[in-house]
């Protein structure tokens, strides 16, 4: 087994199923004066960068104050809506066990991911996730606009080299930081991304999701594609 497992979130252990669109709009709206009338891209992005593209959309630049306010505004809006969160969306199958499974069997565990740190807290509490999270060692979307960053980040908060760790995600953006840091991923196709993309994008291992949690342990455990 690896000493930590660095996780994604959205899509990965929860789905929002459009609670977290609304709370961006209206998070934007609020800091921006304008409603939210498209979204850049969001898939494996940072909330910095997803901020960022979304502004320009709308004719807007934008500093890292406004970034900052932003993340605030979202923040309250996550606390204020966690019952619709709660009721929307959900943990995806296999999640609960998972994290666990790792815990029971000494294994840190963290989050990589493009939220803000204080909605991805919301997120897991929401859904009890958040149980065997080391959030301290964690990177998040104020940390750094891109993926690599910050599971370099992570790797640094948590004095675990990069052949100590593996990533889990559920996106090209999350197999791009593993790649490009040395750490091995294990992509599960939960996502908008389907298991021949994540495997074109370069993922050690890739599983359809979460539930199979003995496959689950052995592709966290392996130390390269054996037949997965």
């Amino acid at each position: 087994m690896p000493q930590l497992v660095l996780w994604d979130i959205d899509h990965t252990l929860i789905a929002s199923r459009g609670v977290g669109r609304r709370l961006s709009a209206a998070a934007f709206e609020r800091v921006t004066g304008q409603p939210m009338r498209s979204q850049a891209t969001i898939d494996g992005r940072t909330e910095a960068l997803i901020f960022r593209e979304t502004a320009q959309l709308h004719g807007l630049s934008t500093d890292r104050a406004d970034f900052q306010r932003f993340a605030r505004a979202l923040t309250e809006l996550y606390v204020q809506h966690a019952g619709k969160l709660r009721e929307q969306g959900s943990a995806l199958p296999g999640a609960a066990a998972a994290l666990d499974a790792l815990a029971i069997a000494g294994v840190r565990q963290t989050a990589v991911t493009g939220n803000v740190r204080a909605v991805a807290e919301v997120k897991l509490d929401v859904f009890g996730l958040d149980t065997h999270m080391e959030w301290e060692v964690g990177a998040y979307g104020e940390d750094a606009d891109l993926r690599p960053a910050l599971v370099d980040l992570a790797l640094t908060r948590s004095s675990v080299t990069a052949a100590e760790a593996v990533l889990i995600g559920d996106t090209p953006a999350d197999v791009e930081g593993g790649l490009e840091t040395g750490v091995r991923v294990v992509a599960v196709a939960t996502g908008r991304s389907s298991a021949s993309d994540l495997r074109a994008s370069g993922a050690d291992i890739v599983l359809e999701d979460l539930t199979d949690l003995d496959l689950l342990l052995r592709a966290i455990a392996t130390t390269g594609d054996q037949g997965f």
